[in-house]
């Protein structure tokens, strides 16, 4: 008999792989670091409040932000962020992305219209050009 299952698949009680994946882990870093007090995160409290067993994941996701310019080692155990800070700012540019991808809905819309037209065009012109030459003159 198999252990139970959540709706996921994976067993009850264990941790699914999107728990355990590098990208939510990173994802739950950022925020912890940029909510930390002055940018500033200790890598060890880090660790222990994100609970990870491999402190490797942990370095491994500070290089990465590192090499791209989004946070500087303060010391041996402590980095600093440098990227933007969640708020007004990043609001706005996820209102302006709102509001491109209505305006592309829109014109995709209006594309698919007059692609349509043009279909309908074509056969007009080709039953008229059809109709012409169906006729015989005397």
């Amino acid at each position: 008999m198999s252990a139970p299952s959540s709706p996921t698949g994976a067993a009850i009680g264990t941790v699914s792989r999107h728990e355990k994946s590098l990208g939510l882990l990173t994802t739950k870093f950022v925020s912890l670091l940029q909510s930390s007090e002055g940018g500033i995160l200790d890598l060890k409290q880090a660790v222990d409040q994100l609970e990870v067993k491999q402190k490797r994941r942990i370095y491994d996701i500070t290089n990465v932000l590192e090499g791209i310019g989004l946070i500087e080692k303060e010391s041996k155990n402590s980095i600093r962020w440098k990227g933007a800070t969640p708020g007004p700012e990043s609001n706005e540019v996820c209102n302006q992305l709102q509001q491109l991808k209505k305006k592309l809905a829109n014109l995709e819309e209006q594309e698919r219209q007059l692609d349509e037209q043009y279909d309908k065009m074509q056969v007009c012109l080709r039953n008229t050009l059809e109709s012409i030459s169906d006729k015989q003159y005397p």
